[in-house]
């Protein structure tokens, strides 16, 4: 049985290294300007840490669905969904048209675009193919494809000057985050958070398998329609805040699998919570005074997921 006091410990000193890092970030070269401490790194610091819980959060769930490790919630093409979105609408509407230039609309649409391609996805397979959920992740990765393609031959056609416009889109941002999507985006995933915890159990009881947790008496395929809702949701709230964010919820997610060593999700998410939380703020600290803004987040934690996505396939491999 898992030691409990264990974890907790554990939690303590990611949830201590959050907060110091949290500290450092916000107090590092300031100062003692604290106007504008609180007005811009407030609100990267607010951003940084709504795109941790969700991405964090998304992927805990996906795994259980999938009863897989290795998978992440992009494998459904919910990011080439968004990237196609801002592709199209920049490709028929210019950058100067109100869909693009009214940052509630852009995140509105981003967002319902988004999660309504992954439940229309899932809930077609729910009603004719029920319980075949490597089904619907194959179909989810060729869509994605297909998407994928289409924006690469509409880039191809864009503007050189509007292209560059696109780009800055395409790339997660916490150096741009508009604070009054901040207030909205947290309207969107305090509810989402509060039915998975309240529901935290039941999801304990899936991670034992699609057949044991029927034999519990576990309603599994509508459950699961639940829970990918809110994954959807997410994912999405995330994806149209900053901008794709691929492998930080993977990192965040395995490396609360190898520090918390429970199969309680309450434990495993908010201590996944601290440590994707951590990171974020170091690799930002880093960006803006070591590299002095030369290069972008995003590149830091694909670069890290990735490395650590090839890590765990080899010592799959291996152990197989």
């Amino acid at each position: 049985m898992t030691d409990n006091k264990h974890v907790y410990r554990n939690i303590f000193i990611a949830a201590l290294m959050a907060m110091v890092l949290a500290g450092i970030y916000m107090t590092i070269g300031s100062r003692g300007n604290w106007s504008y401490i609180l007005l811009l790194r407030g609100k990267k610091l607010v951003a940084l840490t709504i795109v941790s819980i969700c991405s964090t959060t998304a992927t805990i769930l996906f795994h259980t669905i999938a009863q897989n490790r290795i998978l992440t919630p992009s494998i459904i093409g919910m990011d080439t969904i968004y990237i196609f979105f801002q592709t199209i609408s920049l490709f028929l509407f210019g950058h100067n048209h109100w869909l693009l230039q009214n940052e509630y609309t852009n995140f509105f649409l981003s967002t319902l675009s988004m999660t309504f391609f992954s439940l229309l996805l899932y809930w077609f397979f729910f009603k004719k193919f029920p319980g075949r959920i490597y089904l619907l992740l194959m179909t989810g990765l060729i869509l994605g494809t297909f998407f994928r393609s289409a924006t690469s031959f509409l880039q191809v056609l864009i503007d050189p000057n509007e292209f560059l416009i696109l780009q800055n889109r395409l790339f997660a941002s916490f150096n741009n985050v508009d604070s009054s999507l901040i207030s909205v985006s947290m309207f969107i995933v305090l509810p989402v958070l509060i039915y998975i915890f309240c529901k935290n159990k039941v999801v304990d009881v899936l991670h034992l398998g699609r057949i044991n947790a029927m034999g519990l008496g576990i309603d599994v395929d509508r459950f699961n329609l639940k829970l990918f809702i809110s994954i959807s949701m997410l994912v999405s709230v995330s994806t149209a805040l900053v901008g794709p964010v691929m492998f930080l919820g993977f990192l965040g997610a395995n490396v609360s699998y190898k520090l918390f060593k429970t199969y309680q999700h309450r434990l495993l998410i908010v201590g996944g919570w601290f440590f994707t939380i951590s990171f974020v703020l170091f690799g930002q600290i880093l960006i803006e005074h070591l590299f002095k803004f030369q290069t972008t987040l995003s590149i830091i934690l694909e670069f890290v997921g990735g490395s650590y996505f090839l890590y765990i396939l080899l010592k799959e491999k291996e152990a197989a």
